[in-house]
């Protein structure tokens, strides 16, 4: 049985391998030094996002989101504190949807702001609208197993 996990450097993209027990002790990438568990939300392009997806073994919540939308932009706050809260143990991430415009059908986005939990690749929840820190604690708490 591996202890270890697999994630994906949100500033270089390259593959490390971390012990399960040194999480919350802030690992950083083998090539680039960059944290590899920041409690910042990182951005994503499609490319990026197609990686993390494929080889990360820890959740991972995006949020979908444009410059223009207000509502988005009024959640990027507490979208950022929730980050700050359930780190290490889900990793937060936004992708830009009016530059990503591809993203928009491949996930069948019909509104933003919207954010999708993903767990080891796939899909397991989403929520439309705008949400407070806690409520989005809440949220991702409750779609992931314990």
């Amino acid at each position: 049985m591996s202890d270890l996990i697999h994630i994906t450097c949100p500033a270089c993209q390259a593959k490390n391998r971390i012990p399960a027990a040194k999480l919350g002790a802030r690992p950083t990438c083998g090539v680039c030094k960059a944290q590899l568990l920041p409690e910042a939300p990182f951005e994503l392009d499609e490319a990026k996002l197609d990686k993390h997806l494929k080889n990360d073994e820890l959740p991972l919540l995006v949020d979908f989101w444009a410059p223009w939308c207000g509502p988005c932009r009024m959640m990027a706050p507490m979208f950022a504190e929730a980050a700050k809260q359930m780190s290490p143990r889900v990793r937060f991430a936004k992708l830009d949807t009016e530059q990503r415009q591809a993203v928009g059908s491949r996930f069948q986005i019909r509104g933003i702001p919207l954010i999708i939990l993903f767990d080891k690749g796939r899909e397991v929840a989403r929520q439309p609208g705008a949400m407070d820190a806690r409520s989005i604690v809440g949220w991702v708490s409750q779609h992931l197993p314990r």
